[in-house]
């Protein structure tokens, strides 16, 4: 037996282990059957270049719990350790000057294990003492036996062991209980291990007979070693990438629209397979279903810095091992090769929905609505994909019909330029609350697209800032004249004074709620049979405000009260009655006014009970 000091030069490298790592103490296993699996791989490397000779038999990686000596032990058949290699990989820790790596790293909880190569260390996060017993795939090789009490000095002998490989046990400690429970290994090895290249057992599989739990003898394999993203896309059906789905996400009832197989080995190497789920409302639902995997090994579900922000509320999984690590394999760092994956991923994912709007645009339209979140919200973010977007994301009208901002354009192109050249766009965002308005630009031959998405007022914005003379204004902002002005603004034979006592006397009986509700009252010589008055609502306030709820630093205009104008159409027969007898007309004026809110849909409760009280006693 010999005794020695584990080199490092410090004695508080195992408490800064555990006390800095103990938020991520479940990565132990995750670390100890990578070590596994990468023994495991590399003796089949050996033997196919003839350097180990004869059947390799069984390679399954082993996971055993043992209550009764609290104890965990992993087990592979890969190419072992003899004592000189155990001293060189367990002995040495891979760096140099404790003293200099506790004062760099001691407030850097991400930065300790993995950046020293320490994944084997971890284990002394829940254990109170390590064992390792090993034996060589080499000649002769005596099996070593090496244990440690979570402190610098070890112990190393010789033993006697059967078969080639390497036993790690783990005695746990009492603070980590729960790591003696079959339940939450296993959910640990579904987690990180369930797409390891080398199969992992975790005790027997187990059916329900006789209304009990019945343990079979068959093995109870946790992994899939050939997943989907592994495969060639040639050698997969439709079908194999569902149920791979299904296999990543079995709680997710939807099928996806359709997904990307990535596959590059040059300038970096990257497989993987996304999804575009059905994304129709809220983003933070959608976010962090894309795996990061290394290796087959998993990683994290938190992406944002592998894959631009929007590309987040895709799923499915992405695996290289060129994206840089820390030992803990849950922090990214970001570096030239994560810029170009990202980089590629985007340009894949653009490539991917170009193609398949121009190989069946009818298709295309159909998955249009739920898929249009995910593709507003690149556009928005990212300027390269915004570039390659404008040529398939769709715009829908009130009829249902969809079409390309730029085809768009070119079919209202005739009715739809104001006398000073700007294309004018008009939308609605309710059809039916909106129907009066909508009703009154068909008559004018307009068209008035759809848009009541979460981000269609920013993707509004943006289109008009990309064109210059391009315009979004909402049914409602204005009288339909005003809209879309082809020539100078109609005039009545009022003077100021007339409109100014219509004015006031329509002010005094607007509903009083100053807090929530603004008007303001104006003249305007609409159209004859336009209504007699009407709701208009300030398109940049609306806007504003509508932008508000999704951008922090614009929370001043989420604040103020909604603002409406409230427009007398001094054209029409009913307000030219009033513009010289407003005396003894309330009943009248309020009429007037609760049919312009009924018409915008803000008359409720109360007042429309009285409305309609009142429009019985009118008749």
């Amino acid at each position: 037996m010999s005794k020695g000091n584990i080199g490092v030069t410090s004695d508080n490298i195992f408490p800064v282990i555990k006390k800095f790592l103990y938020s991520d103490h479940e990565i132990f296993l995750r670390e100890l059957i990578s070590n596994a699996v990468d023994a495991t791989t590399k003796l089949k490397t050996l033997s196919s270049v003839g350097e180990v000779k004869g059947d390799l038999g069984d390679l399954r990686v082993r996971v055993a719990i043992d209550k009764t000596k609290k104890t965990l032990t992993v087990s592979d058949h890969g190419i072992g350790m003899t004592a000189e290699e155990v001293d060189k990989y367990i002995n040495q820790i891979a760096f140099s000057g404790a003293e200099e790596f506790l004062n760099q790293y001691k407030d850097k909880t991400e930065a300790i294990i993995g950046h020293f190569g320490l994944g084997f260390y971890s284990a002394f996060m829940v254990s109170k003492k390590v064992e390792i017993f090993s034996q060589s795939y080499k000649e002769d090789a005596k099996a070593v036996h090496w244990s440690c009490e979570g402190n610098p000095e070890y112990t190393m002998e010789d033993t006697i062991k059967s078969e080639r490989g390497t036993d790690i046990v783990l005695h746990i400690d009492d603070e980590f209980a729960q790591y003696l429970e079959d339940a939450t290994i296993e959910g640990l090895l579904k987690k990180y291990c369930k797409f390891l290249p080398v199969e992992i057992a975790f005790g027997k599989k187990k059916e329900w007979k006789d209304g009990k739990e019945v343990e079979l003898d068959e093995e109870n394999i946790i992994n899939d070693i050939n997943p989907a993203w592994t495969r060639k896309p040639a050698d997969l059906k439709d079908e194999d990438y569902d149920k791979f789905y299904h296999e990543l996400y079995p709680m997710q009832m939807d099928e996806p629209l359709f997904h990307i197989h990535l596959n590059v080995d040059y300038p970096f190497n990257l497989t993987g397979i996304l999804y575009f789920p059905k994304i129709k409302t809220n983003l933070d639902v959608h976010r962090n279903k894309i795996q990061l995997y290394c290796n087959q090994v998993y990683v994290t579900d938190e992406v944002e810095n592998i894959v631009p922000q929007y590309l987040t509320l895709l799923h499915g999984v992405i695996d290289s091992p060129d994206i840089p690590l820390n030992v803990s394999r849950s922090y990214l760092q970001s570096d030239n090769n994560v810029k170009k994956i990202s980089g590629y991923i985007t340009k894949k994912v653009a490539d991917k929905l170009a193609e398949l709007y121009k190989a069946d645009k009818e298709d295309f339209a159909k998955k249009w609505d739920d898929i249009k979140l995910f593709i507003q919200f690149g556009m928005l973010t990212d300027e390269k994909f915004y570039e390659k977007a404008t040529g398939f994301a769709l715009y829908k009208n009130i009829g249902g019909e969809y079409a390309t901002l730029d085809e768009y354009m070119d079919k209202v192109r005739d009715q739809q330029v104001d006398k000073d050249g700007n294309m004018v766009l008009l939308y609605t965002n309710d059809p039916d609350a909106h129907y009066t308005y909508i009703e009154r630009a068909k008559a004018k031959g307009y068209d008035v697209l759809l848009m009541n998405g979460e981000l269609d007022v920013h993707c509004m914005s943006q289109a008009e800032q990309k064109h210059e003379k391009l315009r979004f204004v909402r049914i409602d902002s204005d009288t339909i004249e005003n809209l879309i002005k082809k020539e100078d603004a109609a005039k009545d034979n009022y003077t100021d004074e007339q409109k100014e006592g219509l004015r006031k006397a329509f002010e005094a009986l607007l509903p009083s709620d100053a807090d929530k509700l603004k008007y303001n009252v104006t003249c305007e010589a609409a159209a004859a049979d336009a209504l007699p008055v009407f709701l208009t609502q300030n398109e940049f306030m609306r806007r504003m405000k509508e932008m508000a709820a999704h951008q922090q630093g614009m929370a001043f205009y989420g604040q103020m009260p909604d603002s409406y104008n409230l427009v007398l159409n001094t054209n029409h027969p009913a307000i030219q009655a009033l513009v010289d007898k407003t005396e003894g007309q309330d009943e009248k004026m309020k009429q007037l006014i609760d049919i312009a809110l009924l018409a915008s849909g803000q008359l409720k409760g109360e007042a429309l009970a009285k409305f309609v009280n009142r429009s019985v006693e009118l008749l």
